[in-house]
């Protein structure tokens, strides 16, 4: 099997860059209804990933910041508590699913670094199910007739 088959795409994946604001961060999650997104440099290389957590953190412990100024914080200025690694496209499956136990979506790129990517776990999750369904019932099939 390929990563390829489960790759979901760039331009389907929603995406900050590292020069983002803390403002455009929380409000591009918000409206996409997403607890995590990758984060890109400006030429397109896959740089990390910044959760609700890591923003809820960084809120916590600056209390001298209000909702107000937000928008001058840069995305850089965040620590980052996760460190969601990316496999290349050419990765066996091995390396996905080890990854994907831990991460949510595994962020794929090319021999380059630049992202091109997604891989979700629940699309793995989903595939080895159809496997695995089907053995279930000639499994149970085969008890019966026992």
């Amino acid at each position: 099997m390929n990563i390829a088959f489960f790759l979901l795409p760039k331009q389907e994946v929603v995406c900050v860059t590292d020069n983002a604001t803390f403002r455009q961060t929380l409000e591009r999650m918000e409206h996409h209804r997403y607890t995590a997104v990758p984060v890109l440099s400006e030429s397109g290389e896959y740089l990390a990933t910044v959760t609700e957590g890591d923003l809820l953190w960084f809120l916590k412990n600056r209390q001298d910041l209000s909702f107000d100024q937000l928008h001058r914080v840069s995305l850089s200025e965040v620590p980052l508590r996760m460190n969601n690694r990316a496999v290349r496209i050419d990765a066996d499956m091995v390396d996905l699913i080890a990854l994907a136990k831990t991460q949510n979506f595994v962020p794929v790129v090319d021999d380059m670094n630049h992202f091109i990517g997604i891989v979700r776990r629940s699309d793995i999750i989903e595939y080895c199910e159809k496997l695995l369904v089907p053995l279930g019932k000639e499994a149970a099939r085969r008890i019966r007739e026992a």
